[in-house]
């Protein structure tokens, strides 16, 4: 099977209503990375000092060697900048989920007190803050394993949510097949959460930011001052607001860093669109915990079978009777690559009409000759295909007089003989009077112009078709 696993499509073009409590136009999720005492460092039993995510422009990694420098703009995240943002928040009654780095957790235990006092909720942020690109997928899920023990040591309970951050392709997987979670973050795609399928696992995924992320101060291009920090912030702010006022609410992630944010010159652009934020109606401040209870009682997963996933057997099964007596078009179009965009009606649609339209014209030819005349004697002798019957009864084509029945049959004719291959129009596009009016009007075109224009129609039934089965 040729398959592509990437996720193009998410939620469509209709994505769902977030209906957040008491009609809340957006959701502002802010997450507080704890990080300080769990980053690279040969005390830590690493091989290097850490080289990221720090106000030392173009910092390198220092093999086999402290380096005092690095270590210090780490300490004052935990030793200043979280008590900052700790009175921050709670002065304002503003709840926070924490990335905590697990074994900086264990080396941190009066922020972690402070934390759980004010009702945090205490995510994991993977066993250490080191990259995971090169790691193996087994050592990857004993430290996932590991980092699960040590939280509930540390914490008193173990993690609801996970993110990794410095993720290899595995951690998304890994995460989800522990079946512990309530939420992972490991992703970047979208505005709403959204559910992915691991197995027997349904997982909810709570996408996080890279870009409205204090860690712009310490990447390029970035940000410089606090007011960049706000405007950006704001802007994006507006947006979704406006887009929640719509009736299409979304969430707005921030991402936050004791190191970063923490220091005074940086905090001002956050307290000042804390006081933005706060300004307006209809603004939520939840926990990611609390995000994910709302969306799985609100949007429950509903598992629906995948075309993309089905075995050939079972794909031309469902779908060989969409293009009218050619199962062959759903044979082809198996073996397309096909993934999560080919799920939807729209997407299988299109599969199927890339066959078609790379079909020899013999076989279009075939296609447009396995197609019945409307109202013609098939539907009098009931020996319509399901779908067709429903079709034409749609433009209530089932239920003509005698002289309509006379006039389509006479039409029928005429483009048959004119043509080669019986008149094709989607029905449930038109009405009967619309269908009479197209008949008149094609059966003066050339043969050329009507084999592409019922070839195209034919394109269209089969995506009307689809939509009836597929999201």
């Amino acid at each position: 099977m040729n398959r592509y696993p990437r996720d193009f499509r998410g939620h469509g073009p209709d994505a769902p209503d977030a209906k957040w409590p008491d009609g809340a136009k957006i959701a502002v999720s802010l997450v507080l990375n704890y990080e300080e005492g769990g980053e690279n460092n040969i005390l830590h039993g690493d091989g290097q000092s850490e080289a990221f995510l720090s106000d030392i422009a173009g910092a390198a990694p220092w093999p086999n060697q402290r380096h005092w420098n690095m270590e210090s703009i780490y300490d004052y995240g935990a030793r200043a900048g979280f008590w900052r943002l700790h009175r921050l928040f709670t002065e304002r009654g503003i709840p926070v989920t924490i990335y905590g780095v697990t074994s900086a957790l264990a080396r941190n235990p009066e922020q972690v007190a402070a934390m759980k006092a004010a009702g945090w909720e205490i995510a994991s942020h993977g066993l250490k803050w080191v990259d995971h690109r090169d790691m193996p997928a087994e050592e990857e899920a004993r430290q996932i394993a590991e980092s699960f023990r040590l939280h509930a040591e540390v914490t008193g309970e173990p993690p609801r949510g996970w993110y990794t951050g410095r993720c290899s392709m595995n951690t998304v997987r890994l995460t989800a097949e522990t079946a512990r979670l309530d939420w992972i973050s490991d992703t970047y795609d979208d505005d709403l959460p959204y559910w992915i399928e691991v197995g027997s696992r349904d997982q909810l995924v709570i996408p996080y930011t890279l870009e409205a992320n204090d860690m712009r101060f310490a990447t390029a291009p970035g940000y410089i001052t606090g007011e960049q920090f706000f405007t950006y912030l704001k802007d994006s702010f507006d947006t979704l607001y406006a887009e929640g006022q719509a009736g299409r609410a979304k969430m707005f992630s921030i991402g936050l860093h004791n190191r970063l944010i923490g220091r005074p010159g940086k905090v001002a652009g956050l307290q000042k669109f804390l006081d933005y934020a706060q300004g307006h109606a209809g603004v939520w401040f939840p926990r990611r915990i609390d995000i994910a209870q709302h969306w799985a009682k609100t949007h429950p997963h509903r598992r629906i079978e995948r075309p993309s996933q089905m075995t050939k057997q079972r794909f031309v099964e469902r779908f060989g009777g969409i293009v009218e007596h050619s199962p062959w078009v759903a044979e082809r179009a198996f073996a397309l690559e096909l993934g999560p965009a080919h799920d939807s009606a729209t997407g299988l649609a299109n599969a199927l009409a890339r066959i078609l339209r790379t079909a020899t014209r013999d076989e279009r030819l075939g296609v447009l000759r396995a197609h019945p005349d409307l109202a013609g004697k098939l539907a009098a002798a009931r020996r319509l295909t399901p779908e067709s019957t429903a079709e034409q009864a749609s433009a209530a084509l089932d239920a003509l007089t005698d002289d309509e029945r006379a006039t389509f049959q006479r039409l029928n004719t005429a483009y048959v003989e004119k043509h080669g291959f019986p008149f094709i129009i989607a029905v449930r596009d038109n009405t009967k009077a619309g269908i009479l009016s197209a008949f008149h009007t094609r059966l003066t075109n050339d043969t050329e112009t009507e084999f592409a224009t019922a070839c195209a129609q034919v394109e269209r039934i089969a995506e009307l078709r689809l939509k009836d089965i597929l999201p």
